[in-house]
This record gives C-alpha cells, sequence and structure tokens, in this order.
C-alpha cells in the first residue's frame, strides 16, 4: 500500500483539521465559570424550544434583557481599550502618591472612592472604571492586588443602597412605592452607613491587615508612567469623561456605553488595529446573562412564584421585612439578584414599603457569594480573570472569595435590615 502524498490530501480533509485542533484547543481554555455559562443557556434555550417557557415570554424577557446585555458587550470593549491607552495606569499612580506608602492610607483612599462611584454614578460604573484602576495599583505598588479587587467588588454591592440610581434594583424599587431620590434617601441612610461600616470592617480584617501582605508599607511611585500613545490616551480620557458625564445625565447607560465603545474602535480602526482582538468580546457575560433571564422565567412558571411566597409568608411587620431581605439575599446568590428581586417583589403586598425596602437590602447586599449572584459581580470577574489585553490577571481563590462574601453578606444584610427597621 502506498502512502498519499501531501500534495495530494483532501483538501476538505486539510481545512477542516486545523479547526478541529482550534476547537479542541479552545475548548482546553475553558474554566468552571465558562462551562456553567454554556450549560446555563442550553438550559435556557431547552425550556424555550420545549414551551417549557413560552414563546410569548420568551421573547419578552429576551427583549428585558437586551439592554443589559448591550451594556455589558459594549462596556467590555471600552475597558479594553482604555486600558491599553494607559488611562488607568495612570490614575493608579496618582492615588498610590496620595497614600504616601501608608496601607491604611490607601485603604481609606481606595474605600472613599469606590463608595462615592457608586453612590452617584452606580455599581457597574465602579466595577468598570476602578477595577483596572485596582489591578494597575498593585501592580505600581506591591500592595495586595486581591485586598484592592476586593475594595471594588464588595463596594459596588454594598454601597449601592442610598440613592435610585446607585443599581438597577433600586430603581425598580423607587418607582413601585413612588419615592424620589431625597425620599428614597431619607429611608436608606441608616441601612447604608450600617452596611458600610460592616464592609470597611471585613475588608481590613479579610484581605488588608499586616497578615494578608509582604510590606509594611507599599511602593510609591516617584514619577507617573510614561505613556507610550499620547493621542490613544488622551482620547480614551475624553471619552471616559464623557462616559461619567453622561451616566451623571441619566443617559441610559447601555447608550452611553456604546456611543463609548462605537469612539474608541473609530480610533482604533484609524490609528491601532492591533488592538482589535476577539478577546474584546465578553462572550461568558452575554451567555450567562441571556440563559438566566430564559431558566429563571420558566423556574418561576413551575411552582417557584408558589415556593419564593411559602418562604416570604402571607404577614407584614419587622417578620415581613427580615424574611424578605433573607430570601432576597439567598436566591440572588442562586440565581442573579435582578430574576431574584423581581420574584421577590410579586409576592410582596402592595403598599408595603419597608419590606419592599428589605428585600432590596437582601439583593443589593448579600449577592456576594457566588461569581453569578449579581451582574456587577460578573463584569468583576471577567475583568479580573481575563482582564483586558496586556493587563495583569488576578487569581480569585473561589474557596476565599465564597467564605468571605457569606460572612459579609449574611452580617451586612442582618445589620442593614436592623438599621431599617430601627429608623
Amino acid at each position: 500500500m502506498t502512502e498519499t502524498p501531501a500534495s495530494q490530501e483532501d483538501p476538505e480533509t486539510a481545512t477542516t483539521a486545523p479547526r478541529r485542533a482550534l476547537l479542541r484547543r479552545a475548548l482546553l481554555r475553558l474554566d468552571i465559570l465558562d462551562l456553567v455559562s454554556l450549560g446555563i443557556l442550553v438550559a435556557g434555550l431547552l425550556c424555550w424550544a420545549t414551551s417549557v417557557l413560552p414563546n410569548s415570554d420568551a421573547l419578552a424577557n429576551l427583549g428585558r434583557v437586551a439592554p443589559l446585555v448591550l451594556f455589558l458587550g459594549t462596556v467590555m470593549v471600552m475597558v479594553a481599550i482604555v486600558q491599553a491607552s494607559q488611562l488607568f495606569d495612570l490614575a493608579a499612580a496618582a492615588l498610590a502618591r496620595a497614600g504616601r506608602g501608608s496601607h491604611l492610607a490607601l485603604f481609606a483612599c481606595c474605600f472613599a472612592l469606590a463608595t462615592a462611584t457608586t453612590v452617584f454614578l452606580n455599581l457597574d460604573t465602579t466595577i468598570v472604571l476602578l477595577t483596572p484602576v485596582m489591578l494597575a495599583l498593585a501592580a505600581v505598588t506591591r500592595a495586595p492586588a486581591l485586598a484592592l479587587a476586593m475594595t471594588t467588588v464588595w463596594l459596588a454591592n454594598t454601597a449601592s443602597l442610598l440613592l435610585p440610581v446607585s443599581n438597577l434594583t433600586n430603581l425598580l424599587a423607587a418607582d413601585r412605592i413612588g419615592l424620589g431620590p431625597l425620599a428614597f434617601a431619607s429611608r436608606m441612610w441608616a441601612p447604608q452607613l450600617a452596611v458600610l461600616a460592616v464592609t470597611a470592617l471585613c475588608l481590613w480584617f479579610g484581605f488588608w491587615r499586616r497578615r494578608h501582605r509582604e510590606l509594611d508599607r507599599y511602593a510609591v511611585p516617584e514619577r507617573l508612567p510614561a505613556v507610550a500613545d499620547r493621542r490613544l490616551l488622551w482620547t480614551a480620557a475624553v471619552v471616559t469623561g464623557g462616559f461619567v458625564a453622561a451616566v451623571l445625565a441619566d443617559v441610559p447607560i447601555q447608550i452611553v456605553s456604546s456611543a463609548a465603545a462605537g469612539l474608541l474602535l473609530v480610533h482604533c480602526l484609524r490609528r491601532r488595529r492591533d488592538l482589535l482582538t476577539w478577546e474584546l468580546i465578553p462572550w461568558r457575560l452575554l451567555v450567562l446573562t441571556a440563559g438566566l433571564f430564559l431558566v429563571i422565567p420558566a423556574v418561576m412558571r413551575h411552582g417557584g412564584a408558589d415556593a419564593v411566597a411559602a418562604l416570604i409568608g402571607s404577614g407584614t411587620g419587622d417578620g415581613a421585612v427580615l424574611r424578605a431581605g433573607l430570601t432576597g439575599a439567598g436566591l440572588s446568590n442562586l440565581v442573579n439578584n435582578l430574576p431574584a428581586y423581581t420574584a421577590v417583589e410579586a409576592v410582596v403586598p402592595p403598599g408595603d414599603s419597608t419590606t419592599l425596602l428589605g428585600l432590596l437590602i437582601g439583593t443589593n447586599v448579600g449577592p456576594l457569594i457566588l461569581p453569578w449572584a449579581s451582574m456587577a459581580t460578573l463584569l468583576w470577574f471577567d475583568l479580573v480573570r481575563a482582564g483586558a489585553p496586556g493587563a495583569q490577571r488576578l487569581r480569585v481563590p473561589m474557596g476565599r472569595f465564597t467564605a468571605a462574601g457569606a460572612l459579609l453578606a449574611t452580617a451586612g444584610t442582618l445589620v442593614g435590615l436592623a438599621a431599617l427597621l430601627w429608623l
């Protein structure tokens, strides 16, 4: 038997073999969160295909989540290009110099910055703008990277109680009970302060104190880093400033992120095509988000709503507020806080504003245990574990993340609920 010369090899085989090898390499690179995301999407599509979730409901839920998917997709493109511009590196160096080598001062600066960004912009903006700064800060100063990153993700969730703009769930609650920004803040200032105090304690003792870092004082950069592409830097700075201004002006965040990403992509098409790679697309976030909004409505149609109603009960008063908050926190970690909020909200009696605010504390402060508990946490995981091209990547110990998150979620939710009932 003679061998087939390489020149006479089947063209189809020659074409498909590299594709199969590429597919195998891609599958081997999938981690547990990738597999969970794909599994949830497959489950959601099966619910739709088998009419467990009726076609009209599936389309309605996908329509509802479309603005969120658009935001998640475009904002990650924006962050990746801004990261490459070195804007975050410059911000990190400036923050490091403000702390003057003291970890306590650095902690206070980072805590205040993340809190203010979450309160006045919103939690997603905190994740998008501050996570890359914190990672760059760790690289410049040798301060503990995990401590800096955890400060961002925890405060993005726990500092989001004070104003309606701070969190999408706040907007949903404020609309239902008819509270404007000042009236909303008058009900939530005490829970917010109590939760922030617990967050500060958990962050310091869990991640920042001496045993968690290798140096008594961090390295203060003597000068700002040199900029390789000043035109890209100025473009990124202007776009980022416009992003913040538009968010403050209450422009829908998916429109803001789309415009920002579009402007940066145009710049890269003209001058920096090397930055345009498939890694810019946060496919895991998009897949998981779409899957959740198919699976959770299907579960609610087939017994889920009755189970939630049983957990909440039919009573009112302090007990109902506590049950709503704890149920919201638990469901958020199981399925994500947005569908958890809407599920519990549906069984809260009309006019019971205190119970609804208690639910809000649970769904804002509680989703800290599992990666998919809130969209902000998912966005954070994509930034720290995948990262923008050229950015520092951080290994997050899932056991420690889950245990520390469970402690803060439980303590923070209970303290916040107690402050709400006291007020």
